[in-house]
């Protein structure tokens, strides 16, 4: 299972990757930094299942991990303005960070299989996941938000 699941977080990865470049060539709008989060959290239906479930404290660990990890996503997901349009900046640096973090994440999971059970473990690497991906895309939403109100002026909403 550690072998399947390690290549299956390999392919993930490259395609992860194979889109944010992809991503590059064409204008960000709101629903495409919201939508992945909010698909992903379908995932949290595995804790339905007894065997997915975490204790507190590895809750916790999975999500302070997760967002140390958003830092360096956060870092290297930068917006420009194009053609009267907000672009997503292409960054060599993002590439060999998610690599990095995929190596990091593959090691410790050899590691910590020996001590923890493999369905808490993959628990909590989509804890440690979420955790990543919603700090990560509510930056990139208020850097996006903050170049939408320099082009076209800030939004106002009525309030009752």
């Amino acid at each position: 299972m550690l072998i399947a699941s390690s290549i299956i977080a390999i392919l993930m990865g490259s395609l992860v990757i194979f889109v944010r470049m992809k991503a590059s060539k064409k204008p960000v709008s709101a629903k495409k930094i919201i939508l992945p989060p909010i698909f992903m959290s379908t995932g949290a239906l595995m804790f339905l299942m007894p065997m997915f479930r975490v204790t507190w404290s590895e809750l916790i660990e999975a999500i302070t991990l997760g967002m140390i990890f958003s830092i360096l996503l956060v870092k290297t997901s930068k917006f420009e303005i194009r053609e009267n349009d907000v672009y997503l900046k292409r960054s060599k640096a993002f590439g060999f960070i998610l690599i990095g973090l995929l190596l990091i994440r593959l090691a410790l999971k050899a590691f910590l299989s020996k001590t923890i059970d493999y369905g808490q473990l993959s628990g909590m690497f989509w804890i440690l996941a979420f955790g990543m991906i919603v700090p990560w895309r509510i930056a990139m939403y208020v850097q996006y938000r903050k170049l939408m109100d320099k082009l076209n002026g800030p939004v106002h909403t009525k309030t009752i």
